[in-house]
């Protein structure tokens, strides 16, 4: 990517990140200003990473969540983010219901990133997202999803797997996307008063 001191960024990264995000060339160009400041070295540990998370979610405890969205995105897994994994991470989280986001978040729930997820792993995300979650929330939530245990066999109920099958990433998306509940499950939003 050519010297540390250039602070352009590639045409074809760029040109790369138009595609894959709904970000325009101003904004990535911004993202980048803000990325060189925080990270001079062109890489994002997952300790900065956190931090950056964190502001999203002040109220919540977003450690371990940042630590499983951060592992989803370090594609090489070379223990750091560059700029183009991070705004891909930015575009995957923020809004929108697409196959794509749904890709990741099958990569999220893949904790060992073996191709599969299997229930235990559907409950340690689930316990990552509940920390996200403030007190006052948890508080108001249904019955049967108040516990992190809860909200996962929840959530495992729409897939129609035994506790001890697993879920390949087709059946991942297709059991989410035919289920409206399944699909509030698997991340947190805020709740609307």
């Amino acid at each position: 990517m050519g010297n540390a001191t250039s602070s352009a960024l590639s045409k074809e990264i760029l040109e790369d990140l138009k595609l894959s995000t709904k970000f325009t060339e101003n904004e990535i160009c911004q993202w980048y200003e803000n990325f060189q400041k925080q990270c001079p070295s062109g890489r994002i540990s997952p300790e900065e990473f956190e931090q950056i998370y964190t502001r999203f979610f002040p109220d919540s405890d977003a450690k371990s969540y940042a630590r499983h969205v951060f592992r989803s995105f370090d594609t090489n897994d070379d223990g750091t983010l560059d700029f183009k994994e991070y705004i891909i991470a930015l575009h995957m989280t923020s809004t929108g219901k697409t196959t794509r986001k749904l890709e990741w978040a099958f990569s999220l729930f893949d904790v060992d990133k073996n191709g599969y997820i299997n229930k235990s792993e559907v409950t340690e995300i689930c316990q990552a997202i509940f920390k996200l979650i403030p007190k006052e929330e948890q508080n108001r939530l249904p019955e049967d999803e108040n516990t992190p245990e809860k909200r996962a066999n929840k959530l495992w109920g729409y897939f129609n797997k035994r506790d001890n099958e697993r879920l390949a990433e087709g059946e991942f998306i297709t059991g989410v996307i035919e289920n409206d509940n399944a699909m509030r499950l698997i991340h947190y939003e805020p709740m609307k008063d």
